[in-house]
């Protein structure tokens, strides 16, 4: 398809070792064709936890190649869509807002497989929506959504986890 361009997405969290990369790894998987994907952390731990990495291998997605790297690290002008797990709004985290979609995600660090799992379903169905959402935009027409577009709200950041 001539002119086809995939968007770009980055998946931000605080560390880059659970919910980002957890997305990105589903995003990758599912979205490759739609998406070009990749994610960081405001204060990134250097590390993707092996939680992460378990729960993602028993859902079926590839872990191969994720890794914890800095905000500084990712090129965020050129990304089409951010989506924020930090816990703390856009606004605050990001000098432009205007790409920023937030998600309030819970953080899985330091808990159980069974916490990791509940909140990779979440993320799962959150990635599935997004995908579903580039899939139906025209090119170079895809944004990130405003308060009002939310529906139910589950992606409004609340700047609590």
């Amino acid at each position: 398809m001539k002119g086809y361009r995939r968007a770009r997405v980055v998946f931000v969290c605080l560390g880059n070792s659970c919910r980002s990369p957890i997305a990105e790894g589903i995003a990758a998987h599912i979205g490759s064709d739609v998406m070009e994907v990749s994610s960081a952390g405001v204060a990134a731990l250097g590390r993707v936890q092996s939680l992460t990495k378990l729960t993602l291998a028993k859902n079926g997605y590839s872990a191969d190649g994720l890794q914890s790297k800095p905000l500084e690290d990712v090129d965020l002008e050129s990304a089409d869509i951010i989506i924020n797990m930090t816990g703390h709004p856009g606004l605050v985290v990001f000098r432009d807002a205007s790409k920023v979609e937030d998600w309030d995600v819970e953080d899985p660090y330091g808990s159980d497989a069974a916490t990791y799992q509940r909140i990779f379903e979440d993320i799962e169905s959150r990635v599935v929506q997004l995908i579903g959402r580039v899939r139906i935009s025209g090119i170079g027409e895809f944004t990130a959504r405003t308060e009002g577009e939310r529906g139910n709200g589950r992606e409004k950041g609340s700047g609590q986890r």
